[in-house]
């Protein structure tokens, strides 16, 4: 059963997913919670503190789709997994990975610091399985690996805005991953 403070997490998470952080009062958290305003610094100290847990979350949850991808696994396989496991978090995490995606930039001071610092470490954790993937010739040697997440992950991040409930991500990922490794020209087929 989930504590008052894990219940508390959740409900803002989930409006700051809704309304953005600034949208969100602490009286509208209140409320989802049905207690009084008071009530909630019990809890937790500020807004900003909700906001640092949702983005933590996040932060664990998609670093733990990552730490799941097989080391074993040829490059092309990694980077497939690796974006089955984001697109995974984001289906069965909307709230938080919406937060994680959006709602970072109003965090403050050292909490702000870490979450920056924590995006910057998984951005990079996907440049080098695209930097493997070149050297070990099992992707293109003339891509850029830099180029290549940004674009992986721009679209990934922002799959909170269109994914559909119950989608297959799995699938979704693969078709994600035809287009970006096998080229968008690819070979014409006759109509």
């Amino acid at each position: 059963m989930a504590t008052r403070r894990e219940e508390l997490s959740r409900e803002a998470a989930r409006l700051f997913a809704e309304r953005g952080f600034h949208g969100t009062s602490m009286d509208a958290l209140a409320q989802a919670l049905g207690v009084q305003k008071g009530s909630l610094y019990s809890l937790i100290g500020s807004k900003q503190e909700l906001l640092y847990a949702a983005m933590r979350e996040g932060a664990c949850a998609f670093h733990a789709a990552l730490d799941a991808v097989s080391e074993d696994a040829a490059a092309s396989e990694r980077v497939r997994s690796a974006l089955r496991g984001h697109l995974r978090v984001v289906a069965e995490q909307l709230d938080v990975a919406t937060v994680f995606t959006r709602e970072w930039r109003y965090l403050e001071g050292a909490h702000r610091d870490e979450i920056v610092a924590e995006r910057r470490r998984y951005e990079e954790r996907w440049r080098a399985l695209f930097r493997e993937g070149v050297e070990s010739g099992d992707l293109r040697t003339d891509l850029d690996s830099g180029a290549a997440t940004l674009l992986v992950l721009s679209a990934a991040n922002w799959a909170y805005t269109w994914l559909e409930p119950g989608r297959d991500t799995d699938e979704l990922a693969d078709r994600f991953l035809a287009i970006v490794v096998d080229g968008i020209r690819g070979y014409a087929t006759p109509r």
